[in-house]
This record gives structure tokens, C-alpha cells and sequence, in this order.
């Protein structure tokens, strides 16, 4: 049956929701495998890798149980800094893009940034635009269409808001905002003209049910950049005594989003660091890109180590 679904697949079918439940149980070198084939028909040798800066933070509103940043978790101790400035932002941009990144985000705390903190950001992207060969993201929350054409014209081609997880459980998550919410920010920014990333977290305590519906909405929503995060359980905060996922579980997730999803960037993101081979086995497993370097509040993989394992794994370093 795996090998049925990935011929399906690469002959351009969408498997259904059904066809994925049984890769639940399917034998998982097989299915491994499989998402590795999927991946080179569809994106070839190309991995797509980028960098993210911690522009604003903590002292967030939002109740989100697995962030350090939230102000309802104080014993979490994350550091509380206001919008870097653009001296700042840009030193660091030009860093990563020396490095061979491809591409490099500002991450801000908070439900959204204000107006004047768009203005004042915008300043930023246009002077990175204007002096350094790098593709620019943004993840600033839940912006509205005025923010993203903003944006747009300051450089910033692609927009980050993850969906965390399934619609059902996402409440279980955070409920200071809404599922919706956020599905109406990344059809905003696409209105605007830009592309999106969004992905969720893994190892949060959803089923794997609720990994497929993610999957799937993403599907939906016409998401070709996947972030795909595993829980780094960060003490003080709601999550904080979770298990960690076995890498197992890991690779069975990331293979299954292949199938659902043949020709995206499937990004490992936050807590790849947790891994034991810091993501090697998944990207021969489906995942085709990365967020290199440190994550906003946890140690991640350095870009030397990602640079020389990619060229190990024969991989092209290119926008995707």
C-alpha cells in the first residue's frame, strides 16, 4: 500500500485523509523511503535553508502554552527586549546572507505588531533589501491587509504564521485568539501578494489525528513552506513536562506530510536540536529544508554544521 500511494502521489493524485491513516501503521522504512522519492520527483536535490532573528521580545499577551515569551509565564524567564533597531537588524542579515542563507526573517512577540512598529520595521527590510542578496520573511502576528502591503513594498516576499495544530485541538493550545484568526491572516497575505510559511508543533499532546488534519489544511490553504517543530518542553510554561517525541515518531509525522504535501518545503524548525543526528535521518526522510541557527528562545543547529552536513547529503542549497 505504500508503495501504491507514492507512485499515486508522484503521478499527481491527492491522497485523502483515509490513505494517510494507514501510513500510520505502515512499516517505517518503507514509508521513509518512499517520502524520500516523493521529495526528489517533485524538488529534486534542492533544500531550501533560512535564518530567523528574535526582533521583539517576550512580554507576549497571548496564552500560548509552549512559549517562553508569554507573559503568563513568568517562570520561564524569557528575555523582554523591545523592536531591535535597524542598525541591529541589518548587521545581522548581512551576517547569515555571507553564510550562503538563503533566506532570513524577523520574528516579533505579541498578538501583532503595532502601526508604528510596521513603519518603523519596514525601515529595516528596505535597507536589507537595498544591501544585501537575501530573501526576506516576516512573522510579526496577526497583521491585517494594509500591514502586508507594507510589507510587500519593503522587500518581505514570504509570511510566517504557523496554525500550531489542528482546528480541533488548537483551544487545548492557546485561546487568547482563534484558529480563524489565523487563517484569516495567511489568506490576507496572500491577498497582498506574498507568499506564506506555516506549519505547527509536534509533541504538544495532539494525536496524530490532529497532525493529518493540519496537514491537510494546510493543503488547503495552498502552503508550499511547512515548518515543521518538535516540542523543546521549556520549563515555566503550560508544556513544560511533556515528553519528549522519540525520533521515531518524528520521522513517521515528516514522511506522512510528504505524501500529503509532494512539493512543498517541508522546513524542520524549532527543536531539531533535541534530535540525535540533528535531522539527518528526516532529510532523507521527506524534509527538505531547514531554519538553521539558533531558535528565538532554545539552541538550534549551527549554519557551519547544516552547510557541511547538506553537502554530505549531496543536496543544492536553493530557494524553494
Amino acid at each position: 500500500m505504500i508503495i501504491e500511494l507514492k507512485n499515486q502521489v508522484i503521478n499527481g493524485k491527492q491522497i485523502s485523509k483515509e490513505e494517510a491513516s494507514i501510513l500510520l501503521h505502515a512499516n517505517l522504512e518503507t514509508l521513509c523511503k518512499s517520502a524520500n522519492e516523493i521529495r526528489a520527483f517533485f524538488c529534486k536535490d534542492a533544500f531550501d535553508i533560512c535564518t530567523i532573528t528574535n526582533g521583539k521580545s517576550g512580554g507576549c499577551p497571548e496564552n500560548c502554552k509552549f512559549c517562553a515569551q508569554s507573559a503568563h509565564y513568568k517562570e520561564a524567564q524569557a528575555k523582554v527586549y523591545p523592536l531591535l533597531n535597524k542598525e541591529q537588524i541589518v548587521k545581522e542579515a548581512k551576517y547569515n546572507a555571507d553564510k550562503g542563507i538563503l533566506r532570513y526573517s524577523i520574528v516579533t512577540s505579541g498578538r501583532r505588531l503595532s502601526k508604528k512598529e510596521i513603519d518603523e520595521i519596514c525601515k529595516s527590510y528596505k535597507e536589507i533589501k537595498n544591501t544585501c542578496d537575501i530573501s526576506l520573511c516576516a512573522s510579526h502576528g496577526l497583521l491585517d491587509y494594509e500591514d502586508f502591503i507594507k510589507l510587500k513594498e519593503a522587500g518581505v516576499v514570504r509570511y510566517h504564521n504557523n496554525l500550531e495544530t489542528s482546528r480541533r485541538y488548537f483551544p487545548s493550545v492557546c485561546t487568547t485568539h482563534t484558529y480563524d484568526e489565523k487563517i484569516a491572516t495567511i489568506q490576507a497575505a496572500q491577498k497582498a501578494g506574498m507568499d506564506v510559511c506555516s506549519g505547527g508543533i509536534i509533541g504538544m499532546g495532539k494525536t496524530m489525528e490532529d497532525r493529518l488534519d493540519m496537514a491537510f489544511e494546510l493543503r488547503n490553504l495552498g502552503v508550499k513552506s511547512v515548518p515543521i517543530n518538535i516540542l523543546n518542553p521549556i520549563e515555566g510554561t503550560p508544556f513544560g513536562k511533556n515528553a519528549v517525541l522519540t525520533d521515531e515518531e518524528i520521522l513517521r509525522v515528516t514522511a506522512i506530510f510528504r505524501f500529503i504535501l509532494p512539493d512543498s518545503a517541508l522546513r524542520l524548525a524549532g527543536g531539531r536540536g533535541l534530535l540525535t543526528d540533528k535531522g539527518k535521518a528526516l532529510f532523507q526522510s521527506g524534509s527538505n529544508a531547514a531554519i538553521s541557527g539558533d531558535m528565538l528562545t532554545t539552541m538550534g543547529v549551527t549554519i557551519t554544521e547544516d552547510m557541511e552536513m547538506l553537502a554530505e547529503l549531496n543536496y543544492r542549497v536553493e530557494r524553494l
